[in-house]
Protein backbone atom coordinates (compact mmCIF):
# COMPACT_ATOMS: atom_id res chain seq x y z
CA UNK A 1 0.00 0.00 0.00
CA UNK A 2 1.12 3.66 -0.62
CA UNK A 3 2.40 5.59 2.02
CA UNK A 4 0.24 8.46 0.92
CA UNK A 5 -3.20 6.17 0.56
CA UNK A 6 -2.04 4.84 4.04
CA UNK A 7 -1.83 8.39 5.98
CA UNK A 8 -4.42 9.86 3.78
CA UNK A 9 -7.14 12.34 5.60
CA UNK A 10 -9.88 13.10 4.55
CA UNK A 11 -10.69 17.31 4.32
CA UNK A 12 -13.87 17.31 2.95
CA UNK A 13 -15.26 18.36 6.74
CA UNK A 14 -12.27 21.45 6.77
CA UNK A 15 -13.58 22.43 3.35
CA UNK A 16 -16.96 22.47 4.43
CA UNK A 17 -16.94 24.17 7.89
CA UNK A 18 -17.46 27.64 6.42
CA UNK A 19 -20.50 26.40 4.51
CA UNK A 20 -21.90 24.36 6.88
CA UNK A 21 -21.84 27.28 9.18
CA UNK A 22 -24.06 29.72 6.72
CA UNK A 23 -26.34 27.34 6.34
CA UNK A 24 -26.88 26.67 10.14
CA UNK A 25 -27.67 30.82 10.08
CA UNK A 26 -29.80 30.90 7.33
CA UNK A 27 -32.01 27.60 8.81
CA UNK A 28 -31.82 29.84 11.85
CA UNK A 29 -32.80 33.59 10.59
CA UNK A 30 -35.56 31.45 8.17
CA UNK A 31 -36.85 28.29 9.79
CA UNK A 32 -38.82 27.54 6.62
CA UNK A 33 -36.60 28.14 3.92
CA UNK A 34 -35.59 24.69 2.04
CA UNK A 35 -32.62 23.98 0.76
CA UNK A 36 -33.28 25.62 -2.81
CA UNK A 37 -34.08 28.97 -1.54
CA UNK A 38 -30.60 28.75 0.98
CA UNK A 39 -28.70 28.13 -1.92
CA UNK A 40 -30.05 31.42 -3.87
CA UNK A 41 -29.23 33.51 -0.92
CA UNK A 42 -25.41 32.21 -0.97
CA UNK A 43 -25.21 32.54 -4.46
CA UNK A 44 -26.12 36.45 -3.87
CA UNK A 45 -23.85 36.90 -1.03
CA UNK A 46 -20.98 35.38 -1.88
CA UNK A 47 -18.88 33.22 -4.35
CA UNK A 48 -21.16 30.51 -6.17
CA UNK A 49 -22.01 27.63 -4.59
CA UNK A 50 -23.55 23.88 -6.41
CA UNK A 51 -26.82 23.61 -5.36
CA UNK A 52 -25.56 19.63 -5.09
CA UNK A 53 -23.15 20.27 -2.20
CA UNK A 54 -25.85 22.57 -0.68
CA UNK A 55 -28.65 19.51 -0.80
CA UNK A 56 -26.06 17.29 0.52
CA UNK A 57 -24.81 19.50 3.43
CA UNK A 58 -28.92 20.72 4.33
CA UNK A 59 -29.95 16.68 4.56
CA UNK A 60 -26.66 16.02 6.50
CA UNK A 61 -27.21 18.67 8.83
CA UNK A 62 -30.50 18.09 9.43
CA UNK A 63 -32.18 21.05 7.99
CA UNK A 64 -34.62 19.79 5.41
CA UNK A 65 -38.24 20.20 5.98
CA UNK A 66 -41.09 17.15 6.56
CA UNK A 67 -42.67 17.27 3.11
CA UNK A 68 -46.28 17.98 3.58
CA UNK A 69 -49.09 15.20 1.90
CA UNK A 70 -51.00 16.71 -1.43
CA UNK A 71 -54.38 17.04 -1.42
CA UNK A 72 -56.33 15.33 -3.98
CA UNK A 73 -58.07 17.93 -6.32
CA UNK A 74 -61.02 17.57 -8.65
CA UNK A 75 -59.75 18.48 -12.23
CA UNK A 76 -62.38 20.07 -14.29
CA UNK A 77 -60.25 20.73 -17.17
CA UNK A 78 -61.22 24.43 -16.82
CA UNK A 79 -58.70 27.26 -17.42
CA UNK A 80 -57.93 29.51 -14.94
CA UNK A 81 -59.25 33.16 -15.81
CA UNK A 82 -57.32 35.69 -16.49
CA UNK A 83 -54.10 35.21 -16.52
CA UNK A 84 -51.56 37.99 -15.74
CA UNK A 85 -50.27 39.34 -18.68
CA UNK A 86 -47.76 41.77 -16.35
CA UNK A 87 -47.51 44.41 -13.58
CA UNK A 88 -50.90 45.69 -12.44
CA UNK A 89 -52.90 43.35 -14.78
CA UNK A 90 -54.20 40.63 -11.85
CA UNK A 91 -53.81 41.81 -8.21
CA UNK A 92 -55.00 38.97 -5.91
CA UNK A 93 -56.27 39.86 -2.04
CA UNK A 94 -57.80 37.81 0.60
CA UNK A 95 -57.54 37.47 4.36
CA UNK A 96 -55.88 35.67 6.96
CA UNK A 97 -56.53 35.55 11.11
CA UNK A 98 -54.48 35.64 13.71
CA UNK A 99 -54.45 36.66 17.32
CA UNK A 100 -51.98 38.20 19.43
CA UNK A 101 -50.70 37.10 23.08
CA UNK A 102 -52.94 39.65 24.83
CA UNK A 103 -56.06 38.08 23.37
CA UNK A 104 -56.57 40.90 20.32
CA UNK A 105 -57.49 39.26 17.55
CA UNK A 106 -55.68 39.76 13.97
CA UNK A 107 -57.24 40.49 10.89
CA UNK A 108 -55.19 41.07 7.89
CA UNK A 109 -56.20 41.94 4.30
CA UNK A 110 -52.85 40.66 1.75
CA UNK A 111 -52.72 42.04 -1.81
CA UNK A 112 -50.35 40.85 -4.33
CA UNK A 113 -49.38 41.67 -8.41
CA UNK A 114 -49.99 38.40 -9.31
CA UNK A 115 -47.26 39.28 -12.33
CA UNK A 116 -44.48 40.35 -10.35
CA UNK A 117 -45.53 38.38 -7.00
CA UNK A 118 -45.19 42.43 -4.87
CA UNK A 119 -46.87 42.09 -1.78
CA UNK A 120 -48.39 45.71 -2.51
CA UNK A 121 -49.88 45.71 1.05
CA UNK A 122 -50.65 43.98 4.33
CA UNK A 123 -53.70 45.98 6.62
CA UNK A 124 -53.95 44.75 10.28
CA UNK A 125 -56.41 45.61 12.02
CA UNK A 126 -59.11 44.21 14.73
CA UNK A 127 -61.57 44.07 11.84
CA UNK A 128 -61.94 45.03 8.63
CA UNK A 129 -65.10 46.18 6.77
CA UNK A 130 -65.65 47.03 3.00
CA UNK A 131 -65.28 50.84 3.32
CA UNK A 132 -62.07 49.80 4.83
CA UNK A 133 -61.35 47.19 2.28
CA UNK A 134 -62.08 50.86 -0.18
CA UNK A 135 -59.52 52.58 2.16
CA UNK A 136 -56.96 50.43 1.22
CA UNK A 137 -57.55 49.99 -2.29
CA UNK A 138 -57.92 53.42 -2.49
CA UNK A 139 -54.22 54.04 -1.63
CA UNK A 140 -52.62 51.67 -3.22
CA UNK A 141 -54.04 52.93 -6.64
CA UNK A 142 -53.12 56.71 -5.85
CA UNK A 143 -49.41 54.71 -5.61
CA UNK A 144 -49.16 52.08 -8.41
CA UNK A 145 -52.06 52.60 -10.50
CA UNK A 146 -55.56 50.69 -11.21
CA UNK A 147 -55.13 47.07 -12.06
CA UNK A 148 -57.28 45.57 -14.67
CA UNK A 149 -58.56 42.67 -12.56
CA UNK A 150 -58.83 42.09 -8.71
CA UNK A 151 -59.34 38.11 -8.15
CA UNK A 152 -60.49 36.63 -4.73
CA UNK A 153 -63.31 34.59 -3.55
CA UNK A 154 -67.00 34.96 -2.30
CA UNK A 155 -66.27 36.82 1.11
CA UNK A 156 -68.62 39.57 2.39
CA UNK A 157 -66.05 42.05 2.31
CA UNK A 158 -65.52 41.31 -1.31
CA UNK A 159 -68.78 41.47 -2.80
CA UNK A 160 -70.36 43.92 -0.20
CA UNK A 161 -72.47 46.66 -2.73
CA UNK A 162 -70.28 49.63 -1.22
CA UNK A 163 -67.12 48.28 -2.99
CA UNK A 164 -68.71 46.68 -6.02
CA UNK A 165 -70.07 50.21 -6.98
CA UNK A 166 -66.55 51.94 -6.05
CA UNK A 167 -64.66 48.89 -8.53
CA UNK A 168 -67.46 50.20 -11.07
CA UNK A 169 -66.79 53.86 -10.70
CA UNK A 170 -63.18 52.97 -11.07
CA UNK A 171 -63.16 50.73 -13.72
CA UNK A 172 -61.69 47.48 -11.86
CA UNK A 173 -62.93 44.01 -12.80
CA UNK A 174 -63.39 41.20 -10.41
CA UNK A 175 -63.08 37.98 -10.75
CA UNK A 176 -64.37 35.65 -7.73
CA UNK A 177 -63.13 31.99 -7.37
CA UNK A 178 -66.22 29.07 -7.11
CA UNK A 179 -67.05 28.24 -3.97
CA UNK A 180 -64.93 25.33 -2.41
CA UNK A 181 -61.90 25.57 -4.75
CA UNK A 182 -59.08 28.04 -3.66
CA UNK A 183 -56.91 26.66 -6.24
CA UNK A 184 -58.58 29.49 -8.85
CA UNK A 185 -56.91 31.92 -6.61
CA UNK A 186 -53.68 30.30 -6.02
CA UNK A 187 -51.02 32.84 -5.99
CA UNK A 188 -52.71 34.72 -2.78
CA UNK A 189 -53.36 30.90 -1.45
CA UNK A 190 -49.64 30.69 -1.80
CA UNK A 191 -48.71 33.67 -0.17
CA UNK A 192 -50.71 33.61 2.70
CA UNK A 193 -49.69 29.87 3.23
CA UNK A 194 -45.90 31.03 3.01
CA UNK A 195 -47.19 34.70 5.44
CA UNK A 196 -48.33 32.64 8.66
CA UNK A 197 -45.64 30.13 7.55
CA UNK A 198 -42.42 32.28 8.16
CA UNK A 199 -44.42 35.25 9.89
CA UNK A 200 -47.38 34.36 11.71
CA UNK A 201 -46.31 31.21 13.25
CA UNK A 202 -42.53 32.09 13.69
CA UNK A 203 -43.60 35.64 15.78
CA UNK A 204 -45.39 36.19 19.23
CA UNK A 205 -47.10 39.34 19.04
CA UNK A 206 -47.75 40.94 22.75
CA UNK A 207 -50.36 43.41 21.09
CA UNK A 208 -51.74 44.76 17.55
CA UNK A 209 -49.63 47.53 17.61
CA UNK A 210 -46.15 45.50 18.00
CA UNK A 211 -47.86 43.17 15.05
CA UNK A 212 -48.95 46.10 13.03
CA UNK A 213 -44.84 46.61 13.13
CA UNK A 214 -43.25 43.57 12.46
CA UNK A 215 -45.96 42.35 9.63
CA UNK A 216 -45.31 45.58 7.74
CA UNK A 217 -41.24 44.78 8.18
CA UNK A 218 -41.98 41.14 7.16
CA UNK A 219 -43.78 42.27 3.95
CA UNK A 220 -40.65 44.79 3.02
CA UNK A 221 -38.09 41.77 3.67
CA UNK A 222 -40.37 39.52 1.44
CA UNK A 223 -40.25 42.32 -1.41
CA UNK A 224 -36.51 43.25 -1.01
CA UNK A 225 -34.84 40.00 0.72
CA UNK A 226 -36.33 36.69 -0.06
CA UNK A 227 -35.85 34.78 -3.39
CA UNK A 228 -39.29 33.59 -4.99
CA UNK A 229 -38.69 29.98 -7.24
CA UNK A 230 -41.23 31.01 -10.07
CA UNK A 231 -38.84 34.26 -10.58
CA UNK A 232 -35.95 32.42 -11.02
CA UNK A 233 -34.90 32.65 -7.25
CA UNK A 234 -35.64 37.19 -7.84
CA UNK A 235 -36.99 38.94 -5.15
CA UNK A 236 -40.11 40.23 -6.22
CA UNK A 237 -38.64 43.34 -6.63
CA UNK A 238 -35.73 42.50 -8.73
CA UNK A 239 -38.46 39.99 -11.01
CA UNK A 240 -40.80 42.92 -11.20
CA UNK A 241 -40.51 46.05 -12.87
CA UNK A 242 -40.52 49.06 -10.12
CA UNK A 243 -43.38 50.65 -10.17
CA UNK A 244 -43.24 54.71 -10.74
CA UNK A 245 -46.10 56.62 -8.37
CA UNK A 246 -48.90 57.91 -9.98
CA UNK A 247 -49.52 60.52 -7.49
CA UNK A 248 -49.63 61.07 -3.93
CA UNK A 249 -50.81 58.37 -1.84
CA UNK A 250 -54.18 58.84 0.12
CA UNK A 251 -54.11 58.75 3.78
CA UNK A 252 -55.83 56.14 5.22
CA UNK A 253 -55.57 54.05 8.15
CA UNK A 254 -52.87 51.54 6.92
CA UNK A 255 -49.65 49.70 7.61
CA UNK A 256 -47.49 51.50 5.92
CA UNK A 257 -47.21 54.47 8.27
CA UNK A 258 -46.52 52.40 11.09
CA UNK A 259 -43.31 51.70 10.46
CA UNK A 260 -40.12 53.55 10.15
CA UNK A 261 -38.35 53.78 6.34
CA UNK A 262 -34.97 51.88 7.24
CA UNK A 263 -37.15 49.16 8.91
CA UNK A 264 -36.79 46.33 6.49
CA UNK A 265 -33.08 46.92 7.01
CA UNK A 266 -33.59 45.49 10.80
CA UNK A 267 -35.99 43.15 10.78
CA UNK A 268 -36.99 41.14 12.88
CA UNK A 269 -34.81 43.55 15.74
CA UNK A 270 -36.83 45.93 15.57
CA UNK A 271 -39.41 44.53 17.94
CA UNK A 272 -40.53 47.59 20.19
CA UNK A 273 -40.13 50.41 18.27
CA UNK A 274 -43.86 51.06 17.98
CA UNK A 275 -43.52 54.38 17.26
CA UNK A 276 -45.67 56.31 14.95
CA UNK A 277 -48.20 53.86 14.82
CA UNK A 278 -51.37 55.09 14.04
CA UNK A 279 -54.60 53.37 15.94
Amino acid sequence: MARSSLNYASRKEANDAALVENLRGIARARPRFDYRRAWALLRRDGPDVNVKRVHRLWRAEGLALSRRRSRKRLRLGQQRPPRPEGINSVWAWDFVHDACANGQKLKCLSVVDEHSRECLAIDVAGRISARRVIEVLSRLVAVHGPPKYLRSDNSPEFIAKTLRRWLEASSIQTVYSDPGKPWQNGTTESFNGRFRDECLSAERFASRREAVVLIEAWRRDYNEKLPHSSLGYKTPAEGGARRAHVGPAASSPSTVEAVPQDSHNSWPEERGQINGYRG
